[in-house]
């Protein structure tokens, strides 16, 4: 019979282990990569939009993209106050409605302007200019669906976003710009609806997020260094 050798056999280099960290780490790099990458789509969408929003007004375009959102622009028509919308909203003066009001343009065109903020008790008593107005604001992009973890019920009539299109259908309105503007502030902070409440404001996690994912890597690579040199003084062993 065979005698048994006493030395325990030598470990074999560690493959799938070694691969494993390699796709970990390479995955963790990608995504820090990725990350600094939209840090600096963050940073330049920033920057443009405070161009946009501190630029000489230009006339309200027919239609707009992303690239137009938060233009300076203005506008003139009458506003169809009968075919206003109040759409719920929470701003720095509390909770309440913003008041959204067609403004017909000679052309015929209409546009939907949010003309401020109104609180609960005064959703009814807010003011009402008549005649040929002037309005100049933010170029703002429709907002659908809904808002508040609650879908808009044009039925009802309850609105949680500010949707253009639902809302000018349900008002029987045609030939709408497909966006709608949030007017400035007004001369008076007294008078209702109060308008240049705007929040402009960008999550900007992205240097954070990118180290997180760098660090991560780092340590990855730190363990697989560690577990080498056990398993190379076990094999010396």
């Amino acid at each position: 019979m065979k005698a048994m050798d006493p030395r325990p056999e030598k470990a074999g280099f560690p493959v799938g282990l070694t691969l494993a960290a390699l796709i970990l780490f390479v995955g963790l790099i990608a995504l820090g990569v990725w990350q600094v990458e939209r840090l600096a789509w963050k940073r330049d969408l920033i920057a443009r939009v405070d161009v946009r929003i501190h630029a000489a007004p230009v006339p309200a375009p027919a239609s707009a993209t992303q690239a137009d959102e938060y233009r300076r622009v203005t506008a003139t028509g009458a506003f169809l106050h009968d075919k206003a919308a109040l759409v719920q909203a929470a701003t720095v003066r509390g909770a309440g409605y913003w008041v959204l009001t067609p403004l017909r343009q000679a052309n015929g065109v209409i546009l939907l302007v949010n003309r401020g903020f109104v609180p609960p008790e005064a959703k009814a008593r807010y003011d009402r200019p008549q005649g040929v107005v002037r309005v100049t604001g933010l170029l703002r992009l429709t907002e659908p669906g809904g808002g508040f973890l609650r879908s808009n019920d044009p039925a009802a009539d309850r609105w949680y976003s500010r949707d253009v299109a639902a809302i000018t259908t349900a008002r029987n309105l045609r030939s709408i710009a497909g966006y709608f503007i949030d007017a400035q502030a007004g001369p008076s902070p007294d008078v209702l609806p109060v308008g240049g409440l705007t929040v402009v404001s960008f999550p900007n996690n992205h240097l954070q997020y990118a180290i997180t994912w760098f660090i991560l890597a780092a340590m990855v690579a730190g363990a697989y260094s560690l577990v080498m040199r056990q398993s190379g003084k076990d094999r010396r062993g």
